[in-house]
């Protein structure tokens, strides 16, 4: 082995954090299954690696034998006392393989090693940095979009992934450099160890992570988001709880001339957003819930299930479009919701 293949691994090991003794072990496993490859795949070889001297060298192991039945693997007791009269039966005898042919082996396998190692060394490094990022927003650029599926490639630092078209929000429209914010749901390794990122615009927790960005008293604790009931592209519900009595949740995530969750709906392309206040008490969280509609009142049925009764002219916006408003309100409070005219009764 040269010092060229050597300062290789010095560079693997200080800028891809890669042991050399970890690369050492693959070198002498990748060299060892070559040569045998090369020989029939019986033969019994060791690599032995010299750092100091920037050299390393392998040898064949004999058994030594009373008759030789392969010749790969075996030596006869009399050919092994014409080079050593300490050989004895049942020993190994270690001969050194021609070294031309031992150099032309070793370039080309230390040159596939290091390749892969490289390669190794950046998926896992891929996946440490988004396995951190897990459930978090990551921002990325734009670097290009797919005009058949419509899935766009997001470029982040020096990796990049993939947001699919069913993981944006419906109607928005992106543009190579644009930066855009991501929820990262989920990272795992693919069989060939390439690290998988499912990345989300249309995912809930996108919206609590916006807000935590942009409210500090939900980024300190002082509130609390309970729950997030979201039909991407159109509207989202947040019921949130305040630790202080002081600190209003609606007021505090509105913000001064509406300005935090602007920023928020600004970010998801537009999308309405209901702040609502949580509340212990199952009826009075329904009830807010179902905001902007008046409600007159809510009779459980069972801890899962209520009706709801609110005035003739209240209904269609307590019901929603397509039954979204009632639809968001059930998945906010974990409650089955049927609502009905007070003329009904």
């Amino acid at each position: 082995m040269n010092k060229a293949l050597f300062a290789a691994l010095d560079m693997l090991e200080s800028e891809k954090g890669i042991p050399k003794t970890y690369m050492y072990e693959k070198l002498e496993a990748a060299l060892v299954s070559a040569y045998r490859r090369e020989m029939g795949g019986s033969t019994n070889v060791r690599v032995q690696i010299n750092e100091e001297k920037y050299d390393f060298k392998m040898f064949k192991r004999l058994d030594v034998v009373e008759e030789v039945t392969d010749a790969n693997t075996q030596i006869s007791l009399a050919d092994a006392k014409k080079m050593s009269r300490r050989h004895v039966l049942g020993g190994v005898v270690e001969i050194e393989v021609k070294p031309d042919e031992f150099r032309r082996l070793s370039a080309i396998t230390g040159k596939q090693v290091i390749v892969q190692a490289i390669r190794e060394a950046e998926r896992g490094i891929i996946y440490k940095e988004y396995e951190e990022k897990k459930e978090e927003i990551v921002s990325a650029v734009v670097d290009k979009v797919d005009p058949e599926t419509g899935n766009v490639r997001l470029v982040l630092g020096n990796s990049a992934v993939t947001l699919l078209k069913s993981e944006q929000i419906p109607g928005e429209t992106f543009e190579p450099g644009q930066h855009v914010k991501v929820y990262v749901i989920e990272v795992k390794k693919e069989l060939n160890g390439r690290p998988y990122v499912t990345i989300s615009r249309t995912h809930s927790g996108l919206v609590k992570r916006l807000f935590e960005l942009n409210v500090p008293e939900i980024a300190d604790g002082t509130l609390i988001i309970m729950s997030v009931a979201r039909e991407a592209g159109s509207r989202t519900k947040v019921a949130l709880m305040s630790r202080d009595p002081n600190v209003d949740p609606i007021g505090t995530c509105v913000g001064p001339q509406n300005n935090r969750k602007s920023a928020v709906a600004d970010e998801l392309n537009g999308e309405k957003i209901d702040i609502i206040r949580h509340s212990e008490q199952i009826e009075e969280f329904v009830k807010a819930a179902l905001a902007p509609a008046d409600i007159e009142r809510v009779e459980m049925d069972g801890e899962k299930a209520c009706r709801v009764y609110v005035k003739p002219e209240q209904l269609s916006l307590a019901i929603g479009k397509e039954g979204q408003n009632a639809r968001l309100a059930a998945r906010l409070t974990g409650v089955k919701i049927d609502i009905k005219s007070t003329d009904a009764e």
